[in-house]
């Protein structure tokens, strides 16, 4: 087995990129999602990488990722674009929650993607109307430039994704909270992408890129259904639920999945 190997790579805005890859074969991307860096994948992409050339990245603001301001969700499609570059500008990718809608828009935008495989996009749901999504932008800002990173991951979780209060009790005291503070304001990114008006029913439509879209039947309300909705609206979109599983990435649940359906 092929050992992890770091690099970085700079995007069209000069932002530099970091990563790490492992395996060998076709490129395959990992596209995280909100309050993670690259290492939400890792078990994943170590599951994969003897029939994958794995690529793991930090998204903009997390880890080794530079920060370019102001934010643009265009700005990741170029990361995604540049990372592709390095592999003959052509791969597989793999969307975990938001960062399976940022695969989406890269892929509306044309890239090469030989397949996508999408677990639980939050498209249409998260974060409601378009002009809910604005706010709660303007206040996980708001909150991180008052020097309450805290409050804004709470905010976050509770307004946003709507997990109960009482269920938060406690963890702002755990080992986690203080890596989701430090990339608080990541948050307002991730909310950006699930209100992107360009991945819209017509925009899926002109997907031609071979789709698989999954989730877990033990996830939050209402994911399963849109996991489902995604698949339908793309041209010969496949939906697959997973028994048992919830809305963390699972590589003993997901990796057998992603074999079948790549044939791998």
């Amino acid at each position: 087995m092929q050992p992890v190997q770091q690099s970085s790579v700079q995007s069209a805005d000069g932002t530099s990129i970091g990563f790490e890859t492992a395996g060998a074969g076709e490129p395959l991307i990992f596209v995280t999602g909100a309050s993670n860096d690259r290492m939400a994948a890792a078990p994943l992409a170590a599951a994969l990488r003897d029939s994958f050339t794995c690529i793991s990245y930090d998204r903009r603001g997390r880890g080794t990722r530079g920060d370019t301001r102001p934010y643009d969700i265009r700005r990741e499609v170029e990361d995604l674009e540049a990372l592709l570059g390095l592999y003959g500008g052509r791969g597989h990718v793999f969307g975990y929650s938001s960062g399976a809608i940022l695969a989406l828009r890269a892929a509306v935008d044309g890239l090469d993607f030989q397949t996508i495989v999408l677990y639980e996009p939050p498209l249409f749901m998260a974060g409601g109307t378009p002009a809910s999504t604005v706010e709660h932008v303007r206040r996980i800002e708001e909150l991180v430039a008052g020097g309450r990173p805290g409050d804004a991951v709470e905010y976050f979780q509770t307004v946003v994704v709507g997990i109960p209060p009482a269920a938060l009790h406690g963890q702002r005291k755990a080992p986690f909270w203080s890596g989701m503070e430090a990339i608080a304001q990541t948050l307002a990114y991730d909310q950006a992408i699930c209100g992107d008006p360009y991945v819209s029913v017509e925009a899926l439509s002109r997907v031609s890129i071979p789709s698989y879209v999954l989730s877990g039947d033990a996830t939050f309300p209402g994911l399963a259904e849109a996991a489902k909705a995604v698949a339908a609206m793309i041209p010969g979109g496949v939906w697959r639920n997973i028994a048992g599983q919830g809305h963390d990435l699972s590589a003993q649940a997901l990796a057998p999945v992603f074999r079948e359906l790549l044939g791998r």
